[in-house]
């Protein structure tokens, strides 16, 4: 169950980060955002896309690897999935007007993704 579910978080973070890789402005267009700039595209690309990929290396190394750090490693993809929430959650009490998608949809994915890989850390 373990490996499953780290593995599986971590196939959402490797797509979501090969995806700001290739595709910066596409990315960003849900939010709102515009990235009309060499610069905007690169930092899209730099926390999107390379931590994404960054985090993915981190949970299939949880889920495959050996070690002592693979539950240290765990635990802080965990804790920040549920910080990137509560980043949302804080949002809302100081902002209005979002809609579910992509903020709320996303802060669904964001407990769950916490929810599970702490749970089998």
């Amino acid at each position: 169950m373990r490996t499953a579910v780290l593995a599986l978080v971590g196939v959402l973070f490797a797509g979501m980060g090969l995806y700001a890789l290739a595709a910066p402005a596409a990315l960003a267009r849900p939010f709102g955002l515009s990235v009309p700039t060499a610069v905007s595209r690169s930092e899209i690309r730099a926390v999107y896309g390379g931590f994404g990929v960054a985090v993915a290396s981190v949970l299939f190394w949880s889920a495959f690897g050996a070690g002592e750090l693979r539950t240290g490693a765990a635990l802080t993809v965990g804790f920040a999935l549920a910080g990137m929430a509560g980043g949302r959650i804080v949002s809302r009490l100081v902002e209005s007007g979002m809609r579910f998608y992509p903020i709320w949809f996303y802060c669904l994915v964001e407990v769950m993704g916490a929810a599970l890989v702490l749970g089998v850390a």
